[in-house]
């Protein structure tokens, strides 16, 4: 299944994305008497998500697309995760790229505030702090599951689905000092996602995903999930170890490649299977 928030009488609710169109959750509680969470974020427990998968499978296919709403507005999958964590050089080449040595022991993690949240199609907006900001592509794992010291053969277990993320970074304040890490990380407008939530079960093997990052329309760098150095299973059992993850926490797993971004350029994060996600770049600095 594939799940989105959208625009729909000037506030934002969760959607079914089929391949005709989005079909809003409260316009299926409507017609057919049902009482399924209308916010995305709070559809997302597996206790909650689940049921609805297989109540939505056993419904006549017509008879939901009857409720498409076509070319709908959509926004980022939800506002207020309770964290965002995200893992810095994951890749080895994009280490590289950085002229730095890939953390090959435990992930170079890092939290993001719900503040940098925007969605598709919404404007990057680099900071007047920094002459050199950069966006990175990123696969994103959303939680599903309340969950605590998880081992990574049952890791894939807790996840409710998975998503594209445009993560940020002012790069020149970082390198004054690896310290200023939060800061250059938590601009606003710094950490998009979205438009879709691709769950758990249409991902045959997440490793084979390919990533890239694309800047106006071409391809910076991309590479496959299986060359992360943390895989996502491994992710999730390290962090719910250091924390207990609950549903809606995001892990963005980190980037095959960071592309500087100027004003007027438009940014993709592209990964195999999923809708692709887009957002143009305005420098505050004019």
């Amino acid at each position: 299944m594939r799940l989105a928030t959208i625009q729909l009488d000037g506030k934002e609710t969760a959607a079914v994305v089929t391949a005709a169109g989005a079909i809003p959750v409260e316009t299926i509680n409507k017609e057919f008497g049902q009482q399924w969470p209308t916010q995305l974020f709070d559809l997302l427990p597996l206790e909650k998500l689940e049921p609805f998968k297989e109540w939505i499978a056993g419904q006549n296919t017509e008879a939901l697309e009857q409720l498409v709403i076509q070319d709908a507005k959509f926004g980022p999958l939800y506002r207020h995760p309770r964290k965002i964590w995200g893992i810095g050089l994951n890749y080895v080449e994009h280490a590289a790229d950085l002229s730095e040595v890939s953390p090959n022991m435990e992930p170079a993690s890092f939290m993001k505030p719900d503040t940098t949240i925007i969605g598709p199609r919404d404007t990057i907006r680099v900071p007047l702090q920094s002459e050199r900001t950069t966006a990175e592509s990123e696969l994103g794992i959303v939680i599903g599951k309340e969950c605590k010291d998880v081992e990574e053969e049952d890791a894939l277990s807790v996840i409710a689905g998975y998503t594209t993320i445009i993560d940020m970074t002012a790069e020149d304040i970082l390198q004054k000092n690896p310290r200023y890490l939060t800061r250059a990380k938590s601009f606003d407008t710094f950490f998009s996602f979205g438009p879709q939530l691709v769950t758990a079960e249409e991902v045959e093997d997440v490793l084979d995903l390919k990533v890239a990052t694309v800047i106006n329309g071409e391809i910076h760098r991309d590479n496959l999930v299986s060359n992360m150095t943390f895989r996502p299973q491994q992710l999730i059992s390290f962090h719910s170890k250091v924390m207990t993850l609950l549903p809606g926490d995001i892990i963005s797993t980190g980037t095959p490649g960071a592309v500087v971004i100027r004003d007027g350029d438009v940014v993709e994060c592209r990964i195999d299977g999923f809708e692709t996600l887009v957002n143009p770049v305005m420098d505050l600095k004019g």
